[in-house]
């Protein structure tokens, strides 16, 4: 019996976290159970998790199933974005350098930013009354 191969990786941005698993395939990709353009309708943002399978040439190599959940739709498809990445290491080290070079490793560490007392949100300060 033949051994299935996958390639895991976990991606996080913002609160969003997600699960992909990259198996050899013709490039079905599946977010949630939903197809990857009902669950991501804009085309500039489909194109941002496209971007290390485009960069290592792996656009119809494989089929993706993602488990994403937190956040809203562009820090979860940041998330994806960074789950791709991690999963394409697996597959072969020597993406290591071009996925590097565009910036695709490394986590978003940028997030919200928490309320502080006294104020309405975490800097915008109420409004000041002279008299």
């Amino acid at each position: 019996m033949a051994k299935k191969v996958s390639y895991n990786g976990t991606g996080r941005r913002k609160r969003s976290i997600a699960r992909v698993i990259l198996t050899p395939g013709s490039g079905n990709f599946k977010i949630n159970g939903r197809a990857f353009e009902d669950y991501i309708p804009s085309a500039a943002t489909r194109l941002d998790v496209f971007q290390p399978l485009e960069l290592t040439g792996n656009q119809q190599a494989f089929d993706i199933v993602v488990n994403v959940y937190g956040g809203g739709i562009t820090g979860q498809a940041g998330a994806i974005r960074h789950g791709i990445t991690r999963a394409l290491l697996e597959v072969n080290a020597d993406y290591r350098g071009k996925l590097k070079a565009a910036g695709l490793i490394t986590r978003d560490p940028r997030a919200k930013e928490r309320k502080k007392y006294g104020l309405k949100k975490a800097r915008r300060a109420p409004q000041f009354s002279k008299r």
